[in-house]
């Protein structure tokens, strides 16, 4: 299964159960500093909320979490990206521009979403341009918009990232379709009608990702994430699959 088909079929899916992802959905309180435990074990680190932050940055997240409602690539899960990738980059001893992270963490699905959306291209293309309109009228610096755009265009885990924000934007958004949190994204994708996707498609989906995603792992930090990762997703599959005779009682 191709993730950019996914992408594209958002408008199709029915997003009702996206209720039943908040209990592991981790998202930002506001105006609070974040120091708790991520899935698979990692501590985030303990940064201020853009409540507290730089005009710019209030004005970003809050477009984000109006604009981009969803139960896989929403404003939580830009959130999660933003804090594990500062985590992965702290153990990695690499100091990364957190104005570059910070816009290319909260927008970077943002081609995804309505009206933004073009069913023909790549949700990473088509967000540059508007993502680069939304950063200038906020105050963005300018100087900074190319690195934002750099890290947005290679951010899914099949792209080959360049710079040190990229690599850990990419890296963090990887590991999200990966152990609890990345079963919980794609199974919320199923469709409760029971049309296209169904859930034994997304169920195939986590497996297709197992084999997949932690290939294109590439930072010292990410890829000693994986092992923790990758045994939640196995071992949720293995029991999956025992109690719904091979996914096909789903």
């Amino acid at each position: 299964m191709e993730m950019t088909n996914i992408y594209l079929g958002v408008s199709r899916f029915r997003l009702g159960i996206a209720a039943a992802l908040a209990a592991v959905i981790l998202t930002a309180g506001a105006g609070a500093a974040v120091s708790a435990a991520g899935p698979g074990g990692e501590q985030q680190p303990a940064v201020a909320d853009s409540a507290a932050a730089p005009g710019w940055r209030a004005i970003v997240r809050e477009f984000a979490m109006a604009k981009f409602r969803h139960p896989a690539w929403g404003a939580s899960h830009a959130a999660r990206d933003y804090f594990l990738a500062l985590k992965l980059a702290a153990a990695d001893k690499v100091k990364l521009d957190d104005d570059v992270l910070y816009a290319a963490a909260w927008l970077h699905d943002m081609g995804a979403f309505a009206p933004w959306a073009d069913p023909k291209a790549d949700h990473a293309e088509v967000a540059l341009s508007s993502a680069a309109e939304v950063l200038a009228g906020a105050g963005f610096p300018a100087g900074k918009l190319d690195a934002v755009r750099g890290a947005m265009r290679t951010h899914m885990y099949e792209r080959t990232p360049e710079g040190p924000e990229a690599l850990y934007l990419h890296d963090a958004d990887a590991l999200e379709w990966l152990g609890a949190i990345g079963a919980a994204r794609l199974l919320a994708l199923a469709d409760p009608g029971g049309a296209a996707p169904t859930l034994p498609v997304m169920a195939a989906g986590l497996e297709d990702m197992l084999a997949k995603v932690p290939a294109r792992v590439l930072s010292p930090a990410g890829r000693a994430l994986l092992p923790v990762r990758k045994a939640e997703l196995e071992q949720f599959l293995k029991e999956l699959r025992a109690e719904s005779d091979d996914f096909r009682q789903l």
